[in-house]
């Protein structure tokens, strides 16, 4: 973990509610997709956990949702403003395990950490496709990136306004080596069941301080409790124990 300042380049709109953040400074934190930041907002007790979409030396891009209050603050944070991050947090993806044709599934801002994978995974030959589902059209974003990458990407929407309707299980195709997965937990349930082979997912849990100490984000494995942002957000299928 690194607290350091970075200096927003760019803030815009990408989606109804979801914008998308270009920052410069210290990244050599960040060691693999599916790690997430911690934003200091001043004024708020909280720092709020976003997940990394991309990031290169001296440069992070991060995808946010206006949720609240905090969210919705930072929308109107112009270039040139400096923000307080936490870097390097939690146990990101591992794009070496998956075979040749790992497919790439994500619901809503569960979506921006497999942008960052599809690039780590293309960069070692891996042949990676998506299925990213929206509620509807008007919040679909990344699918054009995606392609441009050279990952083909398949999208759904609940409504049907635009690509398969339904969810991301009604999605999948038949054939693929692995899994990544990121999204709202009863996606990730319905991916867990729906999928024939090994994966990882990354979950999305509140959290009070996001590096380990306060416990608040633990889930049940396994080999025991976990905390989601510490030996998380990164969790393989063969470890997770759901409640139900």
């Amino acid at each position: 973990m690194l607290q350091s300042l970075f200096e927003i380049r760019e803030n815009e709109p990408v989606a109804r509610d979801v914008w998308r953040m270009t920052l410069a400074g210290d990244t050599a934190a960040i060691t693999a997709p599916g790690q997430f930041v911690n934003v200091r907002l001043e004024g708020r007790f909280l720092r709020r956990p976003i997940s990394v979409c991309d990031w290169r030396e001296g440069e992070l891009t991060i995808i946010y949702k206006v949720l609240g209050a905090g969210t919705a603050e930072m929308t109107g944070f112009p270039a040139g403003k400096t923000l307080d991050l936490l870097t390097g947090l939690g146990n990101g993806f591992d794009p070496s395990e998956g075979g040749d044709a790992p497919i790439l599934i994500g619901g809503g801002v569960g979506v921006p950490p497999l942008y960052g994978l599809a690039k780590r995974l293309l960069a070692l030959g891996k042949k990676p496709r998506a299925v990213l589902g929206f509620n509807t059209a008007a919040e679909v974003f990344y699918a054009g990136e995606f392609r441009a990458l050279g990952c083909p990407a398949v999208l759904a929407t609940a409504d049907g306004s635009l690509g398969v309707r339904g969810f991301v299980t009604d999605a999948l195709p038949e054939d693929y080596s692995y899994f990544f997965t990121c999204g709202p937990e009863a996606m990730l349930k319905a991916v867990y069941r729906k999928t024939k082979t090994s994966g990882q997912l990354s979950f999305e849990r509140r959290m009070g301080c996001g590096f380990g100490a306060c416990m608040g984000c633990s889930c049940k494995t396994v080999t025991g409790f976990k905390r989601i942002c510490r030996e998380g957000p990164v969790l393989r299928k063969e470890e997770i124990v759901w409640d139900d």
